[in-house]
């Protein structure tokens, strides 16, 4: 401890991320390893009812700009760790009412807490970190976040395994922990002061399209994943809760290795090229689940499709290279919002489509990374205020 600072030297912003970022898994964790197989053995849900529940799910994103009217009574760092407690009360509720109506109210009490966290945890993540280190610290946030992840699915698969749990009290151990977690950052760490005042008030500009442009885009895409791919494994696989569990086990270990690595990467290879491998790559993961016949072919390709996600910190990090410091927390929250825009319409409408064809359902995720792919060639080498895109380059003195 440092004789002029009281505060011990672990109460730092830095040190909180990390709270918050092992917080969220044990909730979202755990909703995701047992929602699909929840649904159908106690709510007897089909692919219409899954769309249906994930649009509802993915409203509260939509509506994430409203996060910048709170921030006009209710400082970030707060609202963060009240949007945690929320999220995991909401898991904890889930396992008590299972029905159409019940799933409904939890999951939309669940998805506030998650995507006012989010919205407000991006934001303080690109205040708090320092340009040159952010995407190596957010690649270690999301390997912390493995980290919890995999023991919240572990929690999950020896509960139902070995100890005969119901998913209701699986989902309440879940919640139970993310909320005990939300006290503890409440409790233990102090109020810290913003380096730059942000705006209260929403926006858009014309020059940060491009970042906008490629998180509606993100939105889209994650969708067919986070909806469907799951799905797929339970419909046409007949994955258990426990299968579907290990295969998400798979997940949270290969990131725990890999996560720090790819933020390294983004950190030397720069934005473009990161973003380019990754919409690729999913291009060819979309096209192979519309084809896949077999179960463990389709594991692989979860998978493969999960770790991908840990490349859009580029998209994070390169908003923070060109974003005025003073738009971060604003930008934050209308970028969740367009982020969700496809979101709440995909689940319902494409959960028609799913129920003519699952295969038109994975090629319109390839598609949209293919759209995704065009608009990554437009990131600059070094983007900065004035050259926000290749064709906004600013002219040499």
């Amino acid at each position: 401890m440092d004789a002029q600072d009281p505060q011990p030297r672990w109460k730092k912003p830095t040190v909180l991320l990390f709270v918050m970022a092992a917080a969220m898994p044990f909730s979202m964790g755990t909703w995701m390893a047992l929602i699909n197989n929840f649904s159908i053995e106690y709510a007897q849900f089909d692919g219409s009812d899954m769309g249906i529940l994930q649009s509802v799910r993915e409203v509260p994103g939509f509506l994430s700009f409203a996060v910048i009217f709170l921030l006009l009574i209710i400082k970030e760092q707060t609202l963060a760790v009240v949007a945690l407690a929320l999220l995991g009360l909401g898991t904890a509720l889930t396992g008590l009412l299972p029905s159409f109506m019940g799933l409904c109210f939890t999951t939309v009490l669940m998805s506030v807490g998650f995507h006012y966290f989010e919205t407000v945890n991006q934001s303080l993540q690109l205040q708090w970190l320092e340009k040159g280190e952010a995407p190596k610290i957010m690649g270690k946030l999301i390997a912390m976040g493995s980290a919890c992840a995999l023991t919240a699915y572990g929690i999950v698969y020896i509960g139902l395994e070995y100890f005969g749990l119901s998913m209701v009290w699986v989902y309440l151990v879940g919640g139970g922990i993310t909320f005990l977690l939300a006290m503890a950052a409440w409790s233990l760490f102090p109020h810290f002061p913003e380096k730059v005042e942000q705006r209260k008030k929403l926006f858009l500009k014309q020059r940060y399209w491009l970042y906008y442009a490629l998180v509606f885009m993100s939105g889209a895409r994650r969708q067919i994943f986070v909806v469907f791919a799951g799905f797929l494994m339970v419909e046409k696989f007949d994955f258990s809760a426990a299968e579907i569990t290990l295969m998400f086990l798979a997940n949270m270990a290969i990131n725990i290795v890999l996560a720090p690595l790819i933020g390294k990467l983004i950190a030397h290879w720069g934005e473009r090229r990161a973003l380019t491998f990754e919409y690729i790559g999913l291009i060819g993961v979309f096209s192979a689940y519309a084809l896949v016949d077999s179960a463990l072919w389709g594991a692989a390709l979860y998978i493969i499709d999960h770790l991908f996600f840990a490349m859009a910190i580029a998209i994070k990090t390169y908003f923070q290279k060109i974003a005025s410091p003073e738009d971060i927390a604003p930008t934050a929250g209308v970028s969740f919002t367009i982020n969700h825009i496809a979101a709440v319409v995909i689940p319902a409408s494409f959960g028609l489509l799913w129920l003519i064809s699952p295969a038109i359902v994975f090629y319109a995720g390839a598609a949209m990374a293919g759209i995704s792919l065009i608009l990554a060639q437009l990131v600059p080498d070094s983007p900065v205020d004035g050259a926000e895109t290749r064709i906004t380059q600013p002219v040499s003195a």
